[in-house]
């Protein structure tokens, strides 16, 4: 091996190391690669090898749900194709729909992300792209229109490709995507669903169980009543995949858990995840929007307008450790120098900084009024004002000269 293939491969090692969270002893995780982000502040609670190169198994199939939904309508008619379903390798779940079956792409969208059926991704891809291949190809734009930088779909299900990756951070970017989503939602939190009769099916007796024991309700071992979702996944090379949001005390968190050891170990990596985050941090509401700031004096200004309060042009909501004592963080506040009038309501005049667990967290000062110039008249009479003083100072001062000569 050369020195710089050696150097190459130290580097990728150390980069590892530095991305493993310092409590993943403390955490234990059966996972090779995992994260943890608080929804609303984009915050990383945690993370162990969050941008190495994983197979995403199942999970993929939340890039399909994404595309499936802003693509087309749920009322849409689809008649499954032979090639959509002769393509799946044994082993891998499948909703067992027939060719030319006539099904709605809702009722298709369940089967996709309820039971996870590798066969609904390419009925699917089709109905949405007219190919498989040209559906990959807008899975992989749409991944990087979302910032997924170190993901490669080559199918919309997750079968099995050496060349077919994504990681962990990546994933939690499609799923905090998605679940903005009110349809993406719906469907990754339902725990069972029951497939319609269709033209080749003529009994309403196919239910769908999800493949997510964490939502599912007869599951007392796993079931989490504050998991709303999302998507689990395995394959023989991936391991164990689980993606999922918690919701609980006004705090959001999506986990990614990816080549987990057992289907058990990803529930159990992830319960662990969430606990650890709802016993250590907390949001803190450090400003409102528009709260004031400071008061400036504007020296140019009429005397009506030249006090000038700064305003906060937006909220400021931090996720902190609960050993943190708020109060203690003083914010650093810069404001443009030589401001003068005219000055508008709302102009950016300046900013304030937070750092809070090393974060910083930054808005801009805005006027919180109208500055008005003093107007010429009111210069020129000042002006005259002060020539008349120094006019008047030379008169009294040749009076006092001609009394000292007449003495």
């Amino acid at each position: 091996m050369k020195l710089r293939e050696k150097i190459f491969i130290l580097m990728l090692l150390i980069l590892t190391l530095l991305q493993t969270s310092t409590y993943a002893v403390q955490l234990n995780l059966s996972a090779k690669s995992a994260i943890l982000v608080e929804v609303s502040t984009g915050r990383i609670i945690y993370e162990k090898g969050s941008r190495m190169q994983m197979f995403p198994a199942s999970t993929t199939k939340i890039m399909t749900a994404i595309l499936v939904i802003e693509n087309s309508n749920l009322s849409d008619m689809v008649t499954v194709s032979e090639s959509a379903i002769s393509n799946i390798p044994s082993g891998y779940v499948t909703a067992e729909l027939q060719a030319g079956e006539e099904i709605s792409v809702k009722d298709l969208l369940y089967a996709l992300m309820v039971e996870s059926a590798n066969d609904v991704a390419f009925i699917l891809a089709e109905h949405v792209a007219g190919s498989v291949s040209a559906f990959v190809d807008m899975m992989n734009k749409k991944a990087l229109e979302i910032g997924c930088s170190n993901t490669q779909f080559l199918n919309p299900n997750g079968i099995h490709n050496s060349n077919h990756y994504s990681t962990a951070y990546d994933l939690y970017l499609m799923a905090q995507y998605g679940m903005k989503n009110e349809t993406f939602k719906e469907l990754v939190s339902t725990s069972s669903y029951t497939l319609p009769a269709t033209n080749k099916h003529p009994l309403e007796d196919r239910e769908l169980s999800t493949t997510n024991q964490l939502i599912n309700p007869n599951n007392t071992k796993f079931y989490n009543k504050n998991i709303i979702g999302i998507k689990t996944g395995f394959t023989s090379q991936a391991g164990n995949c689980l993606v999922t949001q918690s919701s609980r005390d006004g705090l959001d968190f999506i986990a990614v858990i990816l080549g987990s050891a057992t289907s058990d170990s990803r529930y159990e990596d992830s319960q662990k995840l969430f606990n650890y985050a709802y016993d250590n941090f907390t949001l803190t509401k450090i400003k409102e929007k528009d709260s004031l700031i400071d008061t400036v004096e504007i020296e140019n200004a009429t005397k009506e307008t030249k006090n000038l309060d700064l305003l906060i042009d937006k909220g400021i909501t931090v996720i902190n450790n609960k050993s943190i004592n708020m109060n203690e963080i003083i914010p650093e506040i810069n404001i443009h120098e030589n401001l003068v009038a005219p000055i508008s309501a709302g102009q950016i005049v300046g900013t304030i900084k937070y750092r809070v667990d090393d974060i910083e967290y930054t808005a801009n000062l805005v006027a919180g009024a109208d500055v008005i110039p003093k107007t010429d008249f009111s210069i020129f009479i000042l002006g005259s004002g002060f020539l008349l003083l120094i006019i008047a100072t030379g008169i009294l001062g040749k009076k006092k000269s001609k009394k000292r000569k007449r003495k």
